[in-house]
Order: structure tokens, then sequence, then C-alpha cells
């Protein structure tokens, strides 16, 4: 599952239409997709940071994020 480099899942959906800021966890290849649909997570405690923690599914679309669930 990739980390989610967003405060919450309402900063994430508003940026549709961006491009998506995360970072890779898999040893087995990049699980990101520049078109398709993937999970993420945002885990304070692995980022080093505070807050609470989420999980989404993002479908991305040329590289930009289409849909936030």
């Amino acid at each position: 599952m990739m980390l989610l480099r967003y405060e919450s899942k309402k900063e994430l959906k508003a940026s549709i239409g961006k491009p998506l800021r995360y970072s890779e966890t898999s040893m087995f290849g990049e699980e990101y997709k520049e078109t398709g649909t993937f999970s993420g997570a945002r885990r304070p405690h692995l980022l080093g940071g505070t807050g609470r923690e989420f999980f989404a599914s993002i479908t991305m679309a040329n590289g930009l994020i289409e849909k936030v669930v």
C-alpha cells in the first residue's frame, strides 16, 4: 500500500485534477498507475508526523487524480 502525502482525505479529494503526492512502499515493484485504480493510506507514525490515519481508493487518469473514495 502506498503512503499518501496528504493531511486528510478532504485535502486529497480537493486535489482532484492534480498529480498524486505519494511514497512507494512495495518491495515488489511500483504500485502507482498513471491510469488505473489503487489503494493508499496516510500513516502518520511512518511519516514522522502526527494526525489522523486514513485509507483511500484512488482512481487516476493520465497522471491526474480523477476520483477518491
